[in-house]
């Protein structure tokens, strides 16, 4: 099912693409990195996002085969719209040296087990947790925002070797971790990977 663009996005994108030239991306990389840019109208994601178009293709193919998605928090849910998702907060429990998150991403595992795509966009702690576990994800798009851990959670996600998109600053957030699996779902299926 092909989906109809409203003429406000139409525009906003034709003005994203008038003041940043994306051109030079490939195709699923520009799709993240424009549709994250439009999300929160900052353009310095740009060359603040680190993903690599290989492990996009392999997370576009498992998405549109049927990958699960599961999210760190509701407010990501809540931006992704053509896919449910898993997102086990409200049944995650804090303890010591474990916070809910934590917790939410160990009882989301259970749910799914390998091979899911994993939005976390809300708390480094949940990122932390997800690396600690044998997940083989197709795809951890890794935006947690925050002064505290949220750098150095990304930077441990590009330590691990993992299929993700992550960034290198601070900033991320909800809005802009649904953003980049958007751009994926969204994609046209007729997409395949040029060599």
């Amino acid at each position: 099912m092909n989906r109809v663009v409203h003429p406000i996005e139409q525009e906003s994108f034709r003005r994203l693409r008038a003041r940043l030239d994306t051109s030079h991306f490939p195709p699923l990389t520009r799709a993240v990195v424009e549709r994250v840019i439009h999300s929160a109208a900052d353009l310095d994601y740009a060359s603040d996002l680190v993903m690599d178009e290989g492990d996009l293709d392999g997370a576009y193919r498992a998405l549109h085969s049927g990958a699960p998605v599961v999210v760190d928090v509701e407010m990501v849910a809540a931006g992704i719209t053509r896919r449910d998702t898993v997102c086990r907060l409200k049944d995650a429990k804090s303890g010591p040296g474990l916070t809910r998150s934590a917790h939410a991403v160990r009882l989301a595992y259970q749910d799914v087990g390998p091979g899911a795509v994993w939005v976390i966009g809300c708390a480094p702690t949940a990122l932390e947790e997800l690396l600690t576990l044998d997940a083989d994800p197709a795809l951890v798009i890794g935006l947690p925002v925050g002064f505290v851990g949220a750098a150095e959670s990304k930077a441990a996600l590009r330590e691990s070797g993992l299929p993700a998109v992550s960034n290198v600053s601070e900033k991320g957030g909800s809005a802009v971790a649904a953003a980049a699996l958007n751009a994926l779902l969204y994609h046209p299926t007729s997409y395949e990977e040029k060599p």
